[in-house]
């Protein structure tokens, strides 16, 4: 190898130990990331040992995962059961201060039990807006407003910070207006770019400045760029750093899924996004996939904005005090009404 290779690939594993392969892989000098799934998670005791064995093979990797609550919480039993955040704001319509209160207590609580074992960040929060469209988001976003979703998503963000994990918001520069997944499809919002800057766009816009991860999603909006957000320096550069001003990490969205396979091969994807303006490419549940853009790293050098490992850095971890525990606990017994209307 030539040159030095940027650490700007997160992967993922199969199982709920390493293997041999992984282990192989973990060691390439263009991974800096690992994505925890369900099929990773037996219990708390497994998945620190897990956590640790990782750590053995390279301590300076970013371990993340998707824990938002609701549908998507990757680890269930040992861990708090999070709601899906439109529970909150259910609850705001009726009581903005309390609501903000137990988003800032839901967050806190979230990052500090994942900080506990050694996971450094959750991909979180959601900032699309629900339109009562998408097949994906629904109740996965705070709220239909974008007024809404700003204020609770900044007191989430609050609350992960108070525990010492970085805050990324997700999907930029909103999915919630598209009915496709784009886990399956790629989707396409033909609205014109004042129309997505008016409502999409804002909890983005507002919150910019106090995340350090901001995750485009695979959706093209054609009369922006040509090209998915998550591939596009228009949207990633022009609108998100130099409008914005967004100085944090750009994570791609996963590389395997549908809404990315326009881009081309695997490697095609990685240049594409990283060309673009991303600083890490997730890849994941698809190993060759995974190795196909390792290979191709190996030859082809990436200059990033700037390092994703450096969210482990960022912040010292806080324990969250016995008390706030014993009030975000209390919360979410005060929600259950809330989440059931949303899960109906």
């Amino acid at each position: 190898m030539s040159f030095p290779i940027s650490p700007v690939v997160m992967l993922d594993i199969e199982g709920t130990q390493l293997t041999q392969e992984d282990k192989t892989l973990l060691q390439h000098p263009a991974v800096g990331g690992l994505i925890f799934f369900s099929r990773n998670y037996e219990n708390r005791a497994q998945l620190q040992q897990l956590v640790q064995a990782i750590r053995a093979e390279r301590s300076d990797i970013l371990l993340a995962v998707d824990h938002e609550g609701g549908r998507v919480q990757r680890f269930r039993d040992g861990f708090t059961e999070l709601p899906p955040m439109a529970a909150l704001g259910k609850q705001y319509e009726e009581n903005p201060e309390r609501a903000l209160d137990g988003a800032t207590l839901l967050g806190q609580l979230m990052a500090s039990e994942l900080l506990d074992v050694d996971i450094d960040i959750s991909f979180a929060p959601v900032l699309d807006i629900d339109e009562d469209t998408s097949t994906i988001i629904g109740n996965r976003s705070f709220h239909h407003k974008a007024a809404a979703v700003t204020a609770l998503a900044g007191a989430f963000i609050d609350g992960m910070q108070l525990a010492g994990m970085a805050a990324t918001g997700k999907h930029f520069p909103g999915h919630g207006s598209v009915v496709a997944d784009s886990h399956l499809e790629l989707p396409v919002d033909p609205r014109p770019l004042v129309d997505i800057m008016k409502h999409d766009i804002i909890p983005f816009a507002e919150l910019a400045h106090r995340m350090q991860g901001i995750m485009p999603a695979h959706i093209v909006y054609p009369e922006v760029d040509a090209q998915p957000a998550g591939f596009s320096s228009v949207w990633l550069q022009d609108i998100l750093r130099e409008q914005f001003g967004y100085r944090g990490v750009i994570f791609s969205d996963d590389l395997g899924m549908a809404g990315a396979a326009m881009a081309g091969s695997f490697a095609q994807r990685a240049e594409a996004a990283l060309h673009a303006g991303c600083d890490m490419v997730l890849v994941c549940n698809d190993r060759a996939g995974a190795k196909e853009v390792l290979k191709w790293l190996e030859t082809h050098p990436v200059a990033i904005t700037q390092e994703a490992a450096s969210l482990r850095r960022r912040y010292q971890a806080v324990t969250m005090s016995q008390r706030r525990r014993e009030l975000a606990f209390v919360y979410l017994e005060e929600l259950a009404p809330y989440i059931q209307r949303v899960t109906q």
